[in-house]
């Protein structure tokens, strides 16, 4: 089956880039990606404080959450209510406009900014978002190089909290996107 025999007959994009694997060899490019099982990480993290969890996570004595393997990204600086993240958009994360899809900002930004409330929580606490606001700046593409997303809480109170955040270019330190979120605080 051709390429756009697939595409047609409703298959993933995975099967089409298969298909298009076969055919154009020469534009063709892979990633490999190796994760581990979120769950069991997820449950020792839940026994720490959400400064604790993040540290460890930070140093390597926990994996990161697949997310963050498949986006190309990690917190690298930690803070009470502040979180740092660092990430590195590739072609792999391209849109059909040939520029990184909007949505890798935002997954940069919803990160930082849970992360940032979940350093603020104890053991036992979690966090979900509650909504998610993100304001486009410039695009971002495979030659922006390492991008950073900074965030802040910005008002934590007893069930929720909101907070802030800016994606920049590393190298120049120009804006590329801002965002606010509003997490809800999820405790027994």
């Amino acid at each position: 089956m051709s390429a756009e025999g697939i595409a047609a007959d409703g298959g993933t994009a995975v099967d089409a880039a298969l298909a298009f694997a076969e055919s154009s060899p020469e534009t063709t490019r892979s990633r490999t990606l190796v994760w581990q099982d979120p769950v069991p990480t997820a449950a020792a993290g839940a026994t720490m404080t959400g400064m604790e969890y993040m540290e460890a996570i930070v140093a390597g004595e926990m994996p990161p959450p697949p997310i963050a393997v498949t986006m190309r990204m990690r917190p690298i600086e930690l803070g009470e209510g502040r979180a740092v993240f660092e990430g590195e958009p590739g072609e792999e994360h391209y849109n059909p406009i040939g520029v990184v899809h909007g949505g890798y900002a935002a997954t940069l930004l919803d990160s930082a900014l849970g992360c940032a409330v979940h350093t603020t929580l104890p053991a036992g606490v979690g966090y979900t978002s509650l909504g998610l606001e993100a304001k486009y700046v410039r695009p971002i593409t495979r030659d922006t190089g390492r991008v950073l997303c900074e965030a802040n809480v910005l008002y934590r109170g007893r069930r929720q909290a909101t907070v802030e955040a800016n994606l920049t270019a590393a190298d120049s330190g120009k804006l590329l996107a801002h965002g606010m979120a509003t997490c809800m605080i999820l405790s027994d």
